[in-house]
């Protein structure tokens, strides 16, 4: 159970990215109030997490020590902002990718809150000096990326505003720790943060190997599904490098970092994800999995099926 046991987390916003973080928060014994400004929506949102939960407890999937029910017991819908964030100690924005559009939120949250209040958002590439310009007290600030679907990848990534106090990292730190995702601490706010920039520099080399004829859409996708991702599930690049040396890092440098540097060197400059080479690559795509709704559902189902059993066997 949650050492905060009663206290309350508002999600504004209640698409697929609040929907999880709301199973997220009651999977850790918090209270969530999850509020849309569109009325119904936040409603409607209520019954897609109670059968996305109730199956989970059917598949035995179900995170946390509570039943369903007790899950499910915790949550409540509101039409009105205001009622949303009332006793709430943590606000998760997740409304649409839209810089002006979470500006919006955060400065109406701000007049209903009190000063003690963490504002947290979910964007994935929007700079937090950027998202929380128009917030009077930023010392409370902090976005916290998740990583789809949060359920069942724990990644977080915390980055602080310039402002952000060292005690609202730490909070935050705690209440993801708390709630069995795996958080990670940016030092400094960065483009991109760690993630994206990390996958980014993967989507470009995948896709100047494509674009070039070096290698096919299936085959580029195996080397990671079957190669670089069967290891990356359990430790990352760096501590790759120093478990492939026979004694360890300093060694695998004087080894392999003159080739590494070499091969790097190589690389071409950012693709424009555009014209020919994109169309091709679309093309490609299609023919191994068909862009209609009904394939790419079934794709998802798969991917979230097999990330559950991924996660527990991490467990």
């Amino acid at each position: 159970m949650s050492l905060l046991k009663g206290k309350i987390i508002t999600v504004v916003g209640s698409g697929l990215i609040g929907r999880s973080w709301a199973m997220v928060f009651l999977s850790g014994g918090y209270m969530v109030k999850i509020y849309d400004n569109k009325p119904g929506l936040a409603s409607g949102a209520i019954t897609e997490i109670r059968k996305q939960i109730e199956e989970l407890q059917q598949a035995k999937m179900l995170r946390g020590n509570l039943t369903a029910a007790e899950q499910l017991s915790l949550l409540s819908s509101h039409d009105d902002l205001q009622q949303a964030l009332e006793g709430a100690f943590f606000v998760q924005e997740c409304v649409f990718e839209d810089l002006e559009a979470k500006q919006t939120v955060f400065h109406e949250v701000e007049d209903l809150v009190t000063e003690s209040v963490i504002l947290s958002s979910s964007t994935s590439c929007l700079m937090p000096s950027n998202v929380f310009s128009r917030v009077q007290n930023r010392t409370r600030c902090i976005i916290s990326h998740p990583v789809n679907p949060p359920y069942y990848v724990r990644l977080v990534e915390l980055v602080p505003h310039p402002e952000t106090l060292p005690a609202v990292m730490d909070a935050a730190y705690s209440l993801m720790t708390d709630v069995g995702q795996a958080p990670v601490r940016l030092r400094k706010e960065i483009d991109g943060f760690a993630l994206n920039r990390v996958q980014y520099a993967i989507i470009a080399e995948s896709w100047r190997l494509v674009q070039d004829g070096v290698i096919s859409v299936k085959d580029i996708d195996l080397v990671m599904s079957e190669g670089l991702g069967m290891r990356y599930a359990f430790i990352g690049p760096i501590e790759t490098m120093h478990l492939n040396a026979p004694e360890g890092m300093e060694d695998y440098l004087q080894r392999y970092s003159e080739g590494m540097k070499r091969v790097l060197n190589t690389f071409g400059p950012v693709p424009d994800f555009s014209g020919e080479p994109a169309a091709r690559i679309i093309k490609e795509i299609g023919e191994l999995i068909p862009a209609e709704q009904e394939h790419l559902t079934a794709r998802r189902e798969r991917r979230d099926q097999l990330l559950m059993g991924l996660a527990k066997l991490k467990e």
